[in-house]
Formats: structure tokens, C-alpha cells, sequence
């Protein structure tokens, strides 16, 4: 096969041991802007113009239609990439992936990691060309953690002081432990010391909202023409089911050093469709690569594909607040007749791994646990399954009927049709799939009420294996599997304030184990990322977190034969 496998979850090592000791944003070497030596750079460090394209407008393959634009409530890859161009966070991420200044220029910890202290660019503005201070990121934080915002991820700011009291409703938002020194000094107060909080701060949860917006548009203050963010782009156009449009923010801080003038992000559910457009030049990008073309697209766009190690985990779910799903020979027994291998040679074949448990394998230092029967061959697999399925009542004459459901995605559709199909086969249970549309799919995922079994994936934001166990986090409201268990709760607090990076990582695989022995879903694969990108679309890096804001991307001069494509 001819797939470009470049880089590797281990080119992110140093960056986490250079985030676990570092207590200042200017130390360690600079990232690069662009590593592209082969172009032509003008003295201060930018593509020359003459090999520019004269028109900077980039067209976006994006998934699902984005549930919605604003950082605090929504979820989804498809919102996050937009975020990533309308806001940035205090600290935020260079084209590599690496960790850079956001809008604070410096930040500093104290001795004992309690306090981080973040000091602001004084040049930092909103869209509308109001100053950034102190007092935008208190409102914001604030309002992050407070639970009338609804917030699916505040649980990731449970690293400051009170936090996970607030979210519980314990406490009320102001005793969150942030503080504003001056409009542009801000202080964040710790539970306990922790190394990852700066890769926190580069999630799109961590992003500002400007107060004034949101409170005189309430809901409706992420639309356009209400909209006032502090990201290198400006929302211009949203356009359901069609684009959303973004153009340079003329305020942003380093607007100077952003070339594009222009994004759509267009929804492609429909891989088939999305890659007809690409070939035929409305896209310069797309958001993946359809399984059933992969033949096709290796024989005819080699140059232009691109497949590299993506942190995420698919998996199915079960919703183990309703019967038979919490009853763990149920979920087990599901678990063990998914023939992994033929899903991953058969169906996907981009080069994702079989996976047995939920934390991906590559983090340094953590070493994910594998229930016994990973090792197994399929038949013992098989085997087991019908044995605990019969144990747990189920059999020909009392067989297990389910719903699957997935949102709408051609690869979903045909992933859930062929664990059906080896459900049926090896076990007799009969599943009926249910199709949804994206924001409907997580509305009920997240009520736990008609969902019985779901398909899902978890993308790490940062390498720690918090960020994927604590999905599971009883409190945690994207808990959708219901799983509930006051040991693996205990096992995560406790990692969350311990000092020591081994005894954290050595908690966290404690955890990972009893939630195997429960197994509330069933780990299907890792992933990579799979897209087609024109030649001329340039400034972005190979990354595992597969994050490529449009603020590095830049199009170059195209030959005569490609101008229609942009």
C-alpha cells in the first residue's frame, strides 16, 4: 500500500516532557511557523509573495454538520475545527501541534505548581476591536463552570481550585479559583499540581467569550452578525447544511502573519459526495476519505492522500442504565463476538489497529491494559460470548433484540451493519439500526432514554490518559453509557492530585482495568486520519491530535491548468 504514515504518537514526546517541566512559556526552542524549506521566504518569515496564490480562499471538508459554534456547549470534531479559527485561548497550539502562547505572551508557575500565573498581549483585541483583559477570562471561566451554561466538558477545569464543586452546584461560580491582578495579569489557583493544565488551556472549552455579546444575545449571540470573537477569523456566514464562512479578523493580534482571507467549512456526512467535489476542485480539503473508495483513491491520488496516527478510540457504547445492558456478561459477550480484525482489513483498511481498551496505545509512560481475552484467537472469542449470553438468559429461545443507532456517515452505516451482521451470526441476537441526524444523536445519547447501543469515538486532545478514562467519570455529563462505579471515581481523584507522574499513570491503569472488567462499551479500533489535500494547500504539519487551524494554511500559485480549483 502506498500510505503515508509520518508521524507518530512518539513525536509527541518531547513536547510533554518539555510541558511537565517547564514553568514559562519562553522556554525550550520556539516552534517553527512553517517548516516548508523548500519554498521561498522573505526576510521576515514569510512565503514570498510570488509564489502565493492571488486569491487566499480555503474550501474545507468538515463531517457533520457543526451542533453549534459556541466553545462552552458544544461537542464534536466538526465544531472544534471551526472554534480553532474564531477563538484562542490563553495558550494554543503552532502547526506542528506544539504548545505556543495563546493570547497570554508568558505564563508562570509557582514552586509548589499551586498558582499559574498568566500575563496577557496588550495588543490582544476582540473582532469588534475591543481591549482583552483579565476580567474576559474570570467571566469566562466562570461561566464555563457554572452549571446553568450546560457545559459537556467543564469537567476538564477541574484542575482549579473548587472547580468540581461548582459544576456539581456545591458551590456558586464566583469561588472558582481565578483571579484578575490587573487587566492584564490573571492567576489560577490549583486543587493540586498539575503538569497537563497547559494542554487543557489549548482545548476550544478553554476559549473566551466577549460578556457583553452573550449577555445582550443570550443563545443566540454564536450567530453571525452577533458574533464577537478573538481568533485569527470572524464568523461572516452560516449557511445550514450548506457552509459556514469565515474571513481575517483585521484585530487579531498577529493578523499581520495570516494569510488566507477566507474559509467555508462545508458538512460532507457524504463521503462519496465530498470526494466528487474535491476532484472536482470545490474543495482543496477534505474531512476524510471514504472506506469504499480506498482502492480508487490509491491508484489514482497517491500524492495527494495523506493517513497519519490520530489519538482516538471508536467504539460502540451501551447504555448501561437499561436492561440487559447492565448486566456485564451482556456487554462482555457483545464485546467479544466483534471480529476486530476483519473491521480493520476489510472495512476501514487505512491502517487502524484493533483496539481492547479505551486509552490508545502510544501515550509516554502509560501502558493501556488488555482484558485476557485480547489474546485469544476469534473463535475462543465466540465462544465465551455464547456462554456468557446463555448465563445471562439469553439464547434461541429467548434471543437478545437491540437498536444500534449512529449518526448519519456512510462508514458508520456500514461498521454497524457488519457487527450486526456477527452479532446475528454468532450470538443470534437481532439489532436494528437506527439512523440520526447529528445533533438528534447526541440529544439522545446524552438522555439516556431510547438509546440502547451507539456508535462513538473519543479524539485526545492531549497526551494523558485522563482525558479519555474520565469520560466515565460518574459527574462527568458525557458519561452517555451510564457508568456509574465509586472505585473508578476514587482511582480518578486520586490520580487527579497526585504529585508523582508514575504513581498518576499507575492509578489511571488501575482505573482502565475495573473499567474493563465492567466493559460499558466495546472498543472497536484506533483511528488515523485519513483526508485527500491539494499539493498547493501548504503550511500545515502532520500531527496525532489532528488539529490544523487555518491561521498557518496558505495557498499557493497554481500552474494554468489548476486555477479553477481553489
Amino acid at each position: 500500500m502506498n500510505l503515508k504514515f509520518r508521524a507518530g504518537l512518539a513525536a509527541l514526546f518531547p513536547l510533554l516532557l518539555a510541558a511537565c517541566a517547564s514553568d514559562s512559556a519562553d522556554d525550550g526552542p520556539a516552534p517553527q511557523r512553517w517548516n516548508l524549506p523548500e519554498l521561498v521566504f522573505t526576510e521576515d518569515g514569510r512565503p514570498d509573495p510570488s509564489i502565493l496564490a492571488p486569491v487566499q480562499i480555503f474550501h474545507r471538508g468538515n463531517g457533520t454538520q457543526p451542533q453549534g459554534l459556541d466553545p462552552h456547549v458544544t461537542e464534536g470534531v466538526p465544531s472544534s475545527n471551526i472554534q480553532r479559527d474564531l477563538f484562542e485561548g490563553l495558550i494554543t497550539r503552532a502547526a506542528d501541534g506544539s504548545l505556543i502562547p495563546g493570547v497570554a505572551e508568558r505564563w508562570e508557575i509557582s514552586e509548589d505548581g499551586m498558582i499559574w500565573t498568566f500575563f496577557l498581549r496588550e495588543d490582544a483585541r476582540w473582532s469588534n476591536g475591543d481591549p482583552m483583559t483579565a476580567d474576559d477570562w474570570l467571566f469566562s471561566f466562570r461561566r464555563i463552570v457554572n452549571p446553568a451554561t450546560g457545559s459537556r466538558f467543564a469537567i476538564l477545569l477541574t484542575p482549579i481550585l473548587n472547580a468540581e464543586d461548582i459544576i456539581a452546584g456545591r458551590r456558586p461560580a464566583e469561588d472558582l479559583g481565578v483571579r484578575v491582578i490587573d487587566d492584564l495579569t490573571l492567576e489560577v489557583d490549583m486543587e493540586a499540581p498539575n503538569p497537563f493544565f497547559q494542554e487543557v488551556l489549548t482545548h476550544s472549552l478553554a476559549s473566551p467569550v466577549h460578556r457583553a455579546t452573550v449577555e445582550a444575545h443570550g443563545d443566540r449571540w454564536a450567530r453571525p452578525g452577533n458574533m464577537v470573537s478573538n481568533g485569527p477569523f470572524m464568523l461572516e456566514e452560516l449557511a445550514m447544511q450548506s457552509h459556514i464562512r469565515l474571513v481575517r479578523n483585521p484585530y487579531y493580534w498577529d493578523s499581520a502573519n495570516v494569510i488566507l482571507d477566507e474559509v467555508f467549512f462545508y458538512p460532507t456526512e457524504d463521503l462519496s459526495a465530498e470526494l466528487m467535489r474535491y476532484r472536482a476542485g470545490e474543495l482543496s480539503w477534505t474531512y476524510e476519505v471514504p472506506n469504499t473508495q480506498f482502492n480508487w483513491v490509491q491508484e489514482n491520488l497517491p500524492d495527494e492522500l495523506q493517513v497519519y496516527d490520530w489519538l482516538g478510540i471508536y467504539y460502540f457504547g451501551f447504555n448501561t442504565t437499561r436492561e440487559p445492558f447492565n448486566d456485564p456478561r451482556v456487554t462482555q459477550a457483545l464485546s467479544l463476538a466483534i471480529d476486530r480484525e476483519i473491521i480493520t482489513d476489510k472495512l476501514t483498511r487505512w491502517g487502524e489497529q484493533p483496539a481492547f481498551a479505551f486509552t490508545p496505545p502510544g501515550i509516554p509512560g502509560y501502558d493501556p491494559p488488555k482484558p485476557e481475552w485480547a489474546f485469544w484467537t476469534q473463535a475462543e472469542r465466540e465462544e465465551h460470548a455464547r456462554a456468557l449470553l446463555a448465563e445471562a438468559g439469553f439464547g434461541p429461545n429467548n434471543p437478545l433484540r437491540l437498536e444500534i443507532r449512529y449518526n448519519t456517515h456512510e462508514d458508520h452505516r456500514r461498521i454497524s451493519l457488519a457487527i450486526a451482521a456477527m452479532w446475528q451470526q454468532t450470538l443470534g441476537v437481532y439489532a436494528t439500526l437506527i439512523n440520526e441526524e447529528f445533533r438528534v444523536f447526541l440529544a439522545n445519547r446524552r438522555q439516556r432514554v431510547v438509546t440502547e447501543v451507539f456508535r462513538s469515538g473519543w479524539i485526545g486532545n492531549y497526551l494523558d490518559p485522563m482525558y479519555f478514562l474520565e469520560l466515565f467519570f460518574s459527574e462527568n455529563p458525557q458519561n452517555d453509557v451510564g457508568f456509574f462505579n465509586p472505585e473508578f471515581d476514587r482511582l480518578l481523584n486520586r490520580a487527579a492530585r497526585a504529585a508523582d507522574l508514575e504513581e498518576r499513570l499507575g492509578l489511571l491503569r488501575e482505573a482502565e482495568i475495573l473499567l474493563l472488567e465492567t466493559q460499558p462499551f466495546a472498543p472497536i479500533y484506533t483511528y488515523v486520519s485519513k483526508r485527500l489535500v491539494k499539493p498547493y494547500v501548504q503550511g500545515w504539519v502532520p500531527n496525532v491530535l489532528d488539529q490544523h487551524p487555518s491561521r498557518f494554511i496558505f495557498l499557493l500559485r497554481q500552474d494554468p491548468v489548476q486555477q479553477g480549483a481553489n
